[in-house]
């Protein structure tokens, strides 16, 4: 590797993944092109996540990633003129395609954007939103699953005594993390993180990454960052991404953070993280 590269990868990291026989993935792709109307986004995607771990993903704007992402989930079928082809693994079946199967698949992945996105009503009702969704509760009912996602979500002490106030009122960090437990308390199999903290303060950055790696071996991780290091904090694998000169995004290379980061087995990667291009 260049002397140019400068990004360690977290001592945590190494640590839990030294020497470790990745799980059998919790979602892959097979051969995943997507295409919004005549302009191909990704071309022959094979991705994976193992179940129980945090995967990243890093690459240059506009490279596909968060293609990838929505596509998981099946989010961007809603955008107009999308269309896939490939296929799409879930706990080593095919994912749902039909409008039902694809509702359950939404609920089974829980997710985060760049910007929090609390629903406008009180803490407590957007941690129970989900919940509500799938059943008909009693209120007293609510109040354990609600505060475990809070506590969960490292939130419970700040929130305890203003449950019935507007998550609105939250700061910004405080929201992001309110959104993920509003994901957790419906007991998702995959959390999808979209640059879940590029609109957060450091402070609240360095919480919900500690988050990410407190639910290792609990729920899959998928996060798509910008911020290398950020990958190299928080990640067992990461995927880079790239796109060509009128190519579709390709999945250039997925390895161990460790191997990316350190032993690359690609040019382009190397070229990459070292900051050659992007």
């Amino acid at each position: 590797m260049s002397a140019e590269f400068r990004i360690q990868v977290a001592p945590e990291v190494v640590a839990a993944v030294n020497g470790e026989k990745l799980p059998a993935p919790a979602v892959e792709t097979r051969g995943l092109d997507a295409w919004y109307g005549d302009f191909q986004s990704l071309r022959k995607v094979d991705f994976s996540a193992a179940k129980g771990r945090v995967t990243a993903i890093i690459g240059p704007s506009g490279c596909g990633k968060s293609t990838l992402l929505r596509a998981l989930n099946r989010m961007n079928d809603l955008v107009p003129g999308y269309r896939t082809s490939g296929e799409m693994i879930l706990e080593g079946s095919p994912a749902p395609t039909d409008p039902a199967g694809v509702i359950a698949l939404r609920r089974r992945m829980g997710m985060l954007f760049q910007r929090p996105n609390p629903f406008p009503m009180s803490v407590f009702d957007n941690v129970a939103y989900g919940l509500r969704l799938e059943r008909r509760w009693k209120k007293h009912d609510l109040d354990e699953p609600v505060e475990r996602a809070l506590t969960r979500a490292g939130l419970w002490e700040e929130v305890k005594d203003r449950l019935s106030r507007s998550a609105l009122g939250l700061s910004g960090g405080q929201q992001q993390r309110l959104c993920l437990a509003r994901s957790l308390a419906v007991d998702p199999q995959v959390i999808l993180m979209d640059e879940p903290t590029s609109a957060l303060d450091p402070i609240a950055t360095l919480r919900v990454e500690e988050l990410m790696r407190e639910f290792r071996d609990e729920v899959t991780i998928i996060i798509v960052t910008h911020n290398m290091q950020q990958a190299a904090r928080v990640s067992d694998v990461t995927a880079f991404m790239m796109m060509g000169a009128g190519r579709a995004g390709e999945l250039v290379e997925i390895n161990s953070t460790i191997d990316l980061f350190n032993r690359p087995s690609d040019r382009r990667t190397e070229d990459y993280i070292t900051g050659r291009f992007g």
